[in-house]
């Protein structure tokens, strides 16, 4: 590779000793990523009506949930990343390893069952909550540059990261700059928590059609993010198993979409019908919001 003369250096240790305190810096990012994400929700959820002890709640059995299945998702699928000894590695979280996919399935159905416990709109809170768990997301991955992890193939672009020998895989050795993987998702996954609320301001989106845009326009940056990392996977039909997870989801939630907000019927109008009523013919299209709404 031809000599950098410009690179994005790497800590070299996600550790931070404070007197007698050591902080682990992932532990530290994933943090400030819950607490973006609950900041972010509450205030929308807020300004829909609803209150902060929602928030809370939701904030404790989500998050605890959302952990678990994120770790429990690495663990399953990436079992011989999993530091030794396997019966203690499996818990230690602050050494990297949480599978986005399991921390939005298990946080969400965990979250799911307590609203629907205290009678809370499911689909209305979704739709609060997507672009802080995208920011979240955006947030937590600073943790990948504190511990020199899942970046990209090498480059010699200015902004390639500088990763230290010993964090380096085995044929790519002599390389010193890799794509930062972390930097583009951080970079994306803001850029697409401003555009997920200016759809929801100026647009009528059906709840939880924004979470449905949410899923849609992650998996679509993130697979692209996967063809670029170099960290170990498992590989089917060329592909590593996150850019097939990233393409069933993308395709699932689009669809959904498109169901929902211009194919399917609200209920109100499906009550109508029932009623004898005549129903609207033809697809409801997502209308710009205004005065008259």
């Amino acid at each position: 590779m031809p000599a950098v003369t410009a690179a994005i250096p790497s800590p070299h240790s996600g550790v931070l000793h404070v007197g007698p305190l050591t902080v682990h810096m992932y532990g530290l990012c994933l943090l400030l990523a819950i607490a973006a994400c609950i900041w972010l929700t509450g205030v929308r959820w807020t300004r829909q009506g609803g209150d902060w002890d929602t928030i809370f709640r939701i904030a404790v059995w989500g998050v605890a949930a959302g952990i678990v299945g994120a770790r429990l998702y690495h663990d399953v699928t990436s079992w011989n990343e999993v530091p030794d000894p396997k019966w203690k590695g499996v818990f230690e979280v602050w050494k990297g390893g949480l599978g986005v996919w399991g921390g939005i399935a298990l946080g969400a159905l965990v979250g799911a069952w307590v609203l629907r416990r205290d009678g809370v709109s499911v689909r209305r809170f979704m739709d609060a909550a997507a672009p802080g768990l995208l920011l979240a997301q955006g947030i937590g991955r600073w943790g990948n540059w504190f511990n020199q992890e899942l970046f990209g193939k090498p480059t010699s672009l200015p902004w390639g990261l500088k990763i230290d020998p010993e964090n380096r895989p085995a044929k790519y050795a002599f390389d010193s700059t890799f794509h930062p993987t972390f930097l583009y998702e951080f970079v994306y996954d803001t850029l697409a928590v401003g555009l997920l609320l200016l759809i929801g301001w100026r647009f009528r989106i059906r709840p939880p059609g924004v979470f449905a845009l949410y899923v849609a326009i992650y998996t679509f940056g993130r697979f692209f993010e996967e063809l670029l990392r170099v960290d170990p996977a498992h590989e089917f039909g060329g592909l590593r198993l996150n850019a097939w997870v990233s393409i069933v989801l993308f395709v699932c939630s689009v669809a959904f979409f498109v169901w929902w907000q211009f194919i399917r019927r609200p209920d109100a109008e499906q009550g109508r019908t029932r009623a004898g009523a005549q129903a609207p013919r033809g697809p409801r299209m997502a209308v710009p919001k205004g005065r008259g709404r």
